[in-house]
């Protein structure tokens, strides 16, 4: 384990007042990208977070900015802040492709293009009505080859009126095309020619513009333009979970519900949507509660896509005993973006459902005041998810993290994995300056094999304990794919050093 690169262990206090200790450079830039969607957040607002990450970048090597880029859009399927970091990598670096080489990585969808022009004007304000007249040759260079890599549909999809427009993005970044095909479709950008794209937005729009005479009228045309995307296969995995409140409540067809259910719970279109574990959770809730005789026919099928999604998570058998702490304090009411109604409350929740299908022996339960044993079937994760979420209140709220440690010690439990699912802000309510360091020091006196990992989902660049010390770990994120960190960790590697090996 190579502690030294983990955390300089300075003391200082959280949010909250409570006992923290400051992390590297490359570990706070990492936790702060990784649980980000560039949205406010409970202690932070939108532009000190892109600020503060633009700081971090500044303190720690090109490179390493530019593997987090990638690490960020491949492994924690994240589409903004990989866009942010490539424009702010190219406002510290140059001599080399290293930004160019990055942009091949990360702008992977054509609205991408945009964005990232979006971002780079943002951490290059220039005067004039150009605001985009300077581009970094490395940033025109990736983008040239990206202009190459979409169809037209594909362009004609994310045409649209935006701070900086698709054509405008063509003009600032000169491409040279393959072919004569390729030569077409940039021309239809120019002229404003681009086929309008056959998708559910536009067919839903094209159809809201009629008029209908009666509701029966409305309901039984839209019921077969649902219908007619269903079958027509054009639908994405996303807009299948998007719209399912949609398609149950115009009464689509039997047949309709089975073509859905059978590409919700396909393994192989699970893996291939990439979809964040509480994409899943949101849908279940949208349609919980429609009067519907196919509500829980596709309820089941969301159960069975997130099973498939947890799949190949590395599990613990028998003889290794895990704890799952959920954090469930106030500050976890945070919305994970403006408009979502997931908190972070519910990403740790289904984070710790997800594992806890491939955990034999394993306690779970939340914390905030106090904490609290929840005992929920390990296989329906979406069930066990909701049911943890409906005793909110139940501990109270603040962060007493040591509460959960307390327990163990009281109980005289040994546990090998002790797993905290929380934005690390641990304090103690009850002015006895109780602090999780200190009971963790006891329990591993009692305990000497036991293992905690903190699993920061908010990023705020604090650790309630000193991670340089053997046995205490730091994963971040929102995907199920931090549970490929633990692994890394447990086979005595870090988190920053995942990232290091990530080829760019």
């Amino acid at each position: 384990m190579k502690f030294d690169s983990m955390l300089k262990g300075d003391a200082m206090q959280n949010y909250e007042g409570g006992e923290a200790f400051a992390m590297t450079p490359e570990m706070e830039l990492y936790t702060a990208v990784v649980t980000t969607s560039l949205n406010d957040k409970f202690y932070e607002k939108n532009d000190e977070r892109m600020w503060r990450i633009f700081n971090l970048v500044k303190k720690v090597t090109p490179e390493f900015v530019a593997k987090l880029a990638v690490y960020a859009r491949t492994q924690m399927n994240l589409r903004s802040v990989p866009l942010l970091l490539t424009a702010l990598l190219a406002k510290i670096h140059s001599g080399d492709n290293l930004v160019s080489r990055t942009i091949d990585k990360t702008v992977l969808r054509a609205d991408e293009i945009m964005e990232l022009l979006m971002c780079y004007q943002v951490c290059n304000p220039q005067r004039g009505e150009k605001k985009l007249k300077k581009l970094s040759r490395q940033i025109q260079e990736g983008l040239k080859k990206a202009f190459n890599r979409f169809d037209e549909y594909q362009f004609a999809k994310y045409d649209r009126d935006s701070v900086v427009k698709l054509r405008d993005a063509l003009f600032l970044v000169h491409p040279k095309a393959k072919d004569a095909q390729q030569q077409e479709i940039f021309d239809k950008i120019t002229n404003r020619q681009l086929q309008i794209p056959y998708t559910w937005e536009t067919e839903l729009s094209a159809l809201g513009q009629q008029r209908f005479e009666t509701k029966d009228q409305k309901q039984s045309a839209f019921r077969a333009k649902w219908e007619e995307l269903i079958f027509s296969g054009k639908m994405g995995y996303m807009a299948l979970l998007r719209n399912l409140r949609n398609m149950l409540t115009t009464n689509v067809s039997g047949i309709a519900i089975d073509t859905v259910a059978n590409r919700l719970s396909d393994a192989d279109q699970v893996r291939k949507s990439k979809q964040l574990p509480f994409r899943f959770l949101v849908a279940y809730r949208e349609i919980n509660g429609i009067e519907n005789s196919n509500t829980q026919y596709i309820m089941t099928a969301l159960e069975q896509a997130v099973r498939h999604s947890a799949a190949n998570i590395e599990g613990f058998g028998s003889d290794t005993t895990v704890l799952l702490a959920c954090d469930v304090s106030g500050s976890m009411r945070s919305p994970i973006s403006p408009k979502s109604k997931v908190q972070l409350y519910d990403v740790g929740l289904m984070l710790a459902m997800l594992l806890k299908t491939r955990c034999r022996s394993v306690v779970s339960g939340i914390f905030g005041d106090k904490w609290m044993t929840v005992n929920t079937p390990s296989d329906n994760i979406l069930l066990s998810t909701e049911q943890m979420r409906s005793l909110e209140g139940k501990v109270g709220f603040s962060t007493n993290g040591y509460a959960v440690i307390d327990y163990l010690i009281t109980k005289k439990m040994a546990i090998d994995k002790v797993m905290f699912f929380t934005d690390l802000q641990m304090w103690d309510s009850t002015g006895r300056n109780a602090k999780i360091r200190n009971s963790w020091n006891r329990y591993k006196a009692l305990y000497p094999q036991s293992k905690l990992y903190l699993f920061d989902l908010n990023g705020y660049g604090q650790s309630p304990l000193k991670l340089a010390q053997p046995d205490v770990y730091l994963i971040a994120g929102w995907s199920d794919k931090i549970f490929d960190v633990l692994s890394a960790v447990d086979n005595g590697s870090e988190a920053v050093e995942v990232i290091k090996n990530v080829e760019v």
